[in-house]
């Protein structure tokens, strides 16, 4: 299949309107924005390059999920341009990928520009609530789960809660990850009760983001990495340290600091993430 010529494509899409920007300085990569919130960042000729600072400590979280080069089975909620099934599918041959995206428009507008290849023929996108979808699936079937789900910008409330992690603690299997974008900014109400969400299902709990974000300088992503055994702190922490953006892993007794007295949130009372300030993702 010929690819259309690289000009931007604008389309009103099932939850905003999404817009396909090429890049000028690399041939076949796309930035995917909705509302003018940066989504997904995709170079066709290269899947295992990632152009996001949180979408690379997401990378680094799913190349300890397994020895190397080794198929994985696993789960995204949340689907954009498929940055990370592709990086999973060029770094680890034959892995079998769920993905679950509940904009059919955005689906197929992806399917549409940016298709995938026969390298990635172990991908199958599903569309529907990623909260739905995970209900009905397989107990014990993936070896990670990637939770990354934002509408409007922000995470929505019945992803949040510890119904919904209950049922990704089925899913994953004992010696799997869970993991999940997040964005806050001080007080951290909101990543605070995540943590303490998570570890109730998973138990071991660690935070990856920029220092400036943990310090309460600004708004901005955070990556949670959760297990029920050891979590592989020194790979995470070499390699996010050597980042173009550093960040930092925290864990252990700063982590225990940094969520005391956070209680788990339930279905009764979750909430959506905060609404970033202005200008905070937008793009142009």
């Amino acid at each position: 299949m010929d690819l259309p010529d690289p000009i931007p494509v604008t389309r009103t899409v099932d939850f905003g309107t999404a817009k396909l920007l090429p890049d000028v300085d690399r041939p076949r990569a796309w930035l995917l924005t909705v509302d003018g919130a940066p989504q997904s960042y995709v170079d066709l000729d290269e899947p295992a390059y990632l152009e996001f600072e949180y979408t690379r400590r997401l990378a680094h979280a799913l190349d300890a999920a397994g020895p190397a080069g080794a198929p994985l089975e696993a789960v995204h909620l949340g689907g954009g341009a498929l940055s990370l099934p592709r990086y999973v599918a060029a770094t680890r041959p034959g892995s079998r990928q769920h993905v679950v995206e509940g904009d059919r428009g955005l689906a197929a507008l992806v399917a549409e520009y940016l298709p995938l290849d026969g390298a990635a023929d172990g991908i199958a996108v599903h569309t529907q609530d990623a909260r739905a979808w995970l209900e009905g699936a397989p107990d014990g079937s993936a070896d990670v789960l990637v939770a990354d789900v934002f509408g409007g910008a922000r995470v929505p409330a019945h992803l949040t809660s510890a119904e919904f992690l209950r049922e990704a603690g089925r899913v994953v299997r004992p010696q799997g990850l869970y993991l999940a974008n997040l964005a806050d900014a001080a007080p951290f109400d909101f990543l605070r009760s995540q943590i303490a969400t998570v570890r109730g299902v998973f138990g071991q709990v660690c935070v990856i983001a920029e220092p400036g974000v943990l310090r309460g300088r600004r708004f901005g992503n955070t990556v949670l990495v959760a297990a029920r055994h050891e979590l592989p702190l020194y790979h995470l922490a070499r390699r996010v340290a050597a980042d173009a953006f550093p960040a930092r892993v925290m864990h252990g007794s700063a982590l225990e600091r940094f969520a005391a007295g956070a209680r788990p949130v339930y279905d009764t009372a979750a909430v959506p993430s905060p609404e970033p300030p202005d200008g905070a993702f937008s793009v142009g």
